[in-house]
């Protein structure tokens, strides 16, 4: 089978690098699919059979005629041209063949008996890492039949018309005929609750929190913002509920359609806090296989957890805050409260939008004001200085284009639309939820000059962690200094099978080439700066998960610390030269001298001089040009630090996560004890200053990959203080390191004058 032409796709043939050919949404779904996460079964009409489509079909020269001039800002020819190519793509004959292929998926689906299924478009442009196209594209619900899918196909097609979408691929500069759309076909889940999930807490960005939000029924109107759910706040390390808001519910949408709920129930919590945490966990799952915070969509049907979409956040570190703050002399006069949905502070007078056809009386300036918003609403939101809806929670259509486009919003005031007057002028703080009659701003005491952290310089070198090959190019256009930890798990995942079934089968040069492949975009980006490639670290439940990988793979009571590590490449060395191999194609045969190397969880000095011997066997010699890095993560490399070094390495890269669990004898993941885990307790304070200044003294480079320097600026001033040479930090959080390093350097430079 042939992904790049094939014409459907079962989920379980997809992974997230097939973007491509099934869009955002199905290459989400195939990829947690491969990962073990709980998703409803389905497959994808591919974008080729969109393609296909338009190149046997008169559509391509109808879209080009129609959009060839048109002016999206004026909303009437938008919606009329949008109007003209829906309705060509609607009366057009499918290729021959595709119907009664998707009739027979349908039904392999479905069984003997037809289901019930949800329809939903996947843009090949929708849900990357720099921009969201959430709710561009239409979703059918509770679509029963083949020849209904066959329909809702066609109008997913032709959804990639709505005036809302084309306004926005036309914005952000999306060709029109280059993105394409699939269409994944998946079974529904009848849920009594559901909701959003984000992996980062979405208004203050806080990556330590995750933020849930929950309503009875299936979840369409928590993402269109028609009802405002509850919402918790979880802490990620300690895994307790650290806020709950009970929002009431007067209606649900059920399979009969939007039904009342009794009064009895509507203003009670909507899952027991027990769920809460089972929803938290599967969150930080999801977020950790991907390596970066998620948006997720979730159901609850007869209490079992169902995960229906996830994406990336695409809200974060977006947005300068404006440089005004509420009057605190006049903060008794605000009139109306809601959910803090996007931080700052406007002020305007209100325009109230009653529906899409509306948003030309959206001014440059205005509050819009509105029952809830939708993407029809985005050309107003565009031109407004903050958003106020009647409905709608933290991760509601409002919400999230207000943090994208960095406006000031406040969501879920239930009465803004009958409180507030057309033409009244009113402040609204998006941080604390409050709306405030008037004019009651001032500008802040102390607007400081903005540092621009996009071009700031930094003795301390700012490294990003990387693991993907599809983000190397626009990592590496980032104020980056190159890549502190490159992990190998992802690209052998992406291969998908275990490395010894190459070598059973005498495949060993597929594998070493795919590796090869992967590792060389990343030296290729990012050069001349160094790409420091840790060696595959799976864990045996892990590598058991690889195609193959149960035969060669014995199940470990704990395999955090088991058959791991360097320990796995002396007893197994056939594997590890398959790495070696790789690493040689791209430093000699491409010329990419900046790809270095690092050996994770090294348990003993013996095993270091062991791995050593093998690196050497393979031609493979460390230079002024080709580095050898340790992971330091074990309490015995802190130990005997001068004895790892004697054996001739040329750097140290801290894994703080391992090193605190280890230290601390503590499973973050495990809530009961979780509470315990923390980078700054004394223990591993001690461990740190050692590492750092024993490397020092020993004249070798000393990095910190991890969280903790994002997450504990006072301990980035220790790490500079006692002489780190880098830190090493998840995209997400690149610029943020690199203003705090930043200030940090500045600390400790102004300590040692003053000395």
């Amino acid at each position: 089978m042939n992904k790049k032409t094939a014409q459907i796709l079962w989920f379980n043939q997809i992974r997230k690098t097939d973007l491509p050919v099934v869009g955002g949404k199905g290459a989400n779904l195939g990829e947690m699919t491969f990962a073990e996460i709980p998703v409803p079964n389905g497959f994808v009409v591919t974008a080729n059979a969109y393609y296909d489509f338009l190149e046997k079909t008169s559509i391509k020269q109808k879209i080009m005629t129609e959009l060839g001039d048109l002016d999206v800002e004026d909303s009437k020819k938008l919606q009329a041209a949008a109007i003209k190519i829906k309705t060509a793509i609607m009366a057009a004959e499918l290729p021959e063949g595709l119907a009664e292929d998707i009739k027979n998926h349908y039904h392999e689906l479905c069984g003997e008996v037809d289901k019930l299924v949800a329809v939903r478009s996947s843009a090949t442009a929708e849900d990357l890492p720099d921009a969201s196209f959430a709710g561009q594209q239409e979703t059918y619900l509770n679509i029963k039949g083949w020849k209904s899918v066959v329909k809702h196909v066609q109008e997913c097609w032709a959804s990639l018309f709505e005036a809302r979408a084309i306004f926005y691929r036309s914005t952000n500069h999306y060709s029109h005929l280059k993105v394409g759309i699939a269409v994944p076909v998946q079974l529904m889940v009848q849920s009594e609750f559901s909701g959003i999930m984000f992996t980062v807490n979405p208004l203050t960005n806080n990556t330590d929190e995750v933020s849930i939000e929950t309503a009875f029924g299936l979840g369409q109107p928590v993402v269109s913002g028609e009802v405002t759910p509850d919402q918790y706040i979880v802490n990620k390390k300690t895994g307790k509920i650290v806020s709950t808001y009970v929002s009431k519910q007067t209606w649900q949408m059920t399979l009969e359609g939007n039904m009342p709920i009794s009064k009895k129930y509507q203003e009670v919590q909507k899952i027991p806090n027990k769920m809460v945490v089972e929803v938290a966990r599967m969150g930080m799952r999801i977020e950790e296989h991907y390596g970066r915070p998620q948006d997720i969509e979730y159901g609850i049907q007869g209490g079992k957890l169902y995960i229906v979409q996830s994406r990336p956040v695409t809200t974060l570190n977006k947005k300068e805050e404006t440089h005004l703050e509420i009057d605190p002399a006049k903060e008794g006069k605000f009139i109306l409260e809601g959910l803090a949905a996007s931080p700052g502070v406007g002020v305007g007078k209100v325009v109230i939008i009653k529906n899409a056809n509306e948003i030309n009386k959206v001014k440059d300036g205005d509050i819009l004001v509105a029952a809830m918003t939708n993407p029809d609403y985005v050309p107003a939101m565009k031109r407004a200085s903050a958003i106020v809806t009647d409905l709608g929670g933290r991760t509601s259509h409002a919400a999230i284009v207000s943090r994208e486009l960095g406006i000031p919003a406040v969501v879920g005031t239930s009465l803004a639309t009958k409180m507030l007057a057309v033409g009244e002028l009113i402040t609204v703080d998006g941080a604390a939820g409050r709306v405030y009659q008037g004019d009651v701003s001032v500008a802040k005491e102390e607007v400081k000059s903005k540092i621009n952290v996009g071009n700031l310089k930094t003795a301390t070198k700012v490294y990003t962690n990387l693991a993907e090959p599809e983000l190397a190019d626009d990592m590496a256009r980032r104020n980056t200094d190159g890549v502190g930890l490159l992990r190998a798990e992802f690209i052998m995942a992406e291969i998908g099978t275990h490395p010894k079934v190459f070598i059973k089968e005498k495949r060993q040069k597929e594998f070493i080439n795919k590796l090869a492949e992967g590792l060389e975009k990343f030296a290729e980006a990012f050069s001349p700066r160094p790409v420091v490639y840790r060696f595959n670290d799976f864990k045996s439940n892990e590598y058991a998960n690889l195609k193959g990988g149960k035969e060669f793979e014995t199940a470990e009571p704990n395999p955090m610390i088991g058959y791991r590590g360097v320990a796995r490449y002396i007893k197994e060395p056939e594997v590890f030269e398959m790495e070696l191999e790789a690493i040689k194609i791209v430093r000699n045969k491409k010329g990419y001298k900046n790809l270095w190397i690092m050996m994770p969880f090294v348990r003993t000095v013996e095993q270091l001089r062991e791995v050593k011997k093998l690196v050497s066997a393979s031609g493979l010699r460390r230079s002024s040009m080709f580095k050898l890095w340790m992971m330091c993560e074990i309490p015995a490399n802190v130990i005997l630090l001068d004895e790892f070094i004697d054996e001739g390495i040329d750097g140290i890269s801290i894994g703080t996560n391992d090193l605190t669990m280890l230290t601390l004898g503590v499973d973050r993941d495990n809530e009961r004890v979780a509470d315990c885990y923390s980078e700054m307790n004394p223990a591993v304070l001690k461990s740190l200053e050692k590492i750092v200044t024993t490397s020092r003294r020993r004249k070798i480079t000393c990095s910190v990959c991890g969280q903790a320097p994002s997450v504990f600026p006072e301990l980035v001033e220790m790490l500079v203080n006692w002489g780190v040479t880098s830190v090493s930090v998840s995209p997400d959080v690149l610029e943020k390191t690199r203003g705090i390093v930043y200030e940090a350097e500045k600390k400790v430079l102004g300590k040692k004058k003053a000395k």
